[in-house]
């Protein structure tokens, strides 16, 4: 079985960072304590870790050019560390 490679459009590119976005957007708020609140530790650390998986996979591709990914990665160490 051969990994046949898709390359993104510009389009694509920009709505995945964007969604990489929310998800450091999320990660921050839960971590803040401004979302989840009324929730278990056990489903805020879920959703950390659901999305910090969903970061990681999205920032180990190699086509994003110039696109900074700082907050990404420390939304990734923020989440993997709660």
């Amino acid at each position: 079985m051969t990994e046949e490679t898709i390359e993104r459009t510009a389009e694509q590119l920009a709505q995945d960072y964007s969604a990489m976005g929310d998800s450091v957007s999320l990660i921050n708020a839960i971590i803040a304590g401004d979302f989840m609140a009324e929730e278990s530790a056990e489903d805020r650390q879920d959703c950390l870790d659901r999305n910090a998986q969903h970061l990681q996979l999205m920032v180990a591709k190699d086509d994003w050019g110039d696109e900074d990914m700082t907050a990404v990665n420390a939304a990734i160490t923020a989440a993997t560390n709660a």
